[in-house]
């Protein structure tokens, strides 16, 4: 496909605004307990997220936040769908472990399918529709059990391909690999075990390959609809790289829900009905 050719395809996402957002508790090596947040400026930025997404021609879904899970903002961790079928989540702190049913409510009209092994969502788990007929990447290694890859693959249907973090920097999947489109992947090498770089550029060797410092500008938390990537405002290297690749940066500022470990990607689940 050349640059001129790539096209968007419409989505449909959910969202859960930071109205009890804070850093209490420190459960990655970004979130800083002693540094306060702005909740207004946190709400303020995610509001902003959901307009982008909305005038891209995307449908954005709103899940309820509730009062005592202050990392509920995050609801790409909260289940993964893949055709209609969910594959619930398990947290692995316990800080974060009430999300799961709350995410479980709004999939009641779903497929829904509790797991039994610890995983996080889509914060380890991405899906490419296009790629090999229909392909799973799956992180494990800090978050999320290599037992639940296989119970994924069971419920969902999709050939999973289990991917090693080794970088506790980078401790869910998609801080370290993004899906720019149906078939075509952005990561950092680094992030990963020397074997599953090795699987990685075997599947994708036309991956668009990010540095450290992208990574820890969060710019491989991204969000694609096929064309526009949208990234956070710091991560603007990133955008260069998937401007040569082809594809329309939009940036986002996020920087006060980044105190919490995450960007535009940890904030928006996609959904596939």
């Amino acid at each position: 496909m050349s640059h001129g050719e790539r096209l968007p395809r419409e989505r449909m996402y959910l969202m859960c605004p930071p109205e009890h957002f804070t850093v209490e508790y420190t459960i990655n090596p970004w979130m800083d307990t002693t540094v306060p947040v702005d909740a207004g400026l946190a709400l303020k930025q995610w509001a902003l997220l959901r307009e982008t997404l909305t005038d891209l021609g995307h449908r954005v879904h709103v899940l309820d936040a509730e009062p005592g899970l202050p990392d509920m903002v995050y609801a790409a961790n909260g289940a993964f769908s893949v055709d209609g079928t969910v594959y619930g989540a398990r947290f692995r702190y316990p800080q974060r472990a009430d999300e799961a049913a709350a995410h479980r409510r709004f999939y009641q009209s779903w497929a829904f399918a509790e797991p039994v092994h610890v995983n996080e969502g889509e914060g380890d788990f991405a899906y490419l529709p296009e790629a090999y007929g229909g392909l799973i990447l799956a992180g494990y290694g800090f978050r999320t059990e290599p037992a639940a890859h296989a119970e994924a693959q069971e419920v969902l249907g999709r050939p999973v391909i289990s991917l090693r973090l080794v970088d506790p920097a980078f401790y869910h999947l998609d801080t370290a690999l993004a899906a720019l489109d149906d078939r075509r992947v952005a990561y950092y090498p680094g992030a990963f075990s020397p074997a599953s770089q090795r699987v990685l550029a075997q599947l994708f060797p036309d991956a668009v390959l990010a540095d450290r410092a992208d990574a820890e500008e969060f710019g491989l938390n991204l969000v694609s609809d096929g064309r526009h990537v949208i990234l956070n405002t710091q991560a603007m290297a990133m955008g260069e790289k998937v401007r040569a690749a082809g594809y329309t940066p939009v940036h986002v500022e996020l920087g006060e829900l980044k105190r919490g470990g995450g960007s535009i990607k940890c904030v928006v689940a996609e959904l596939r009905p």
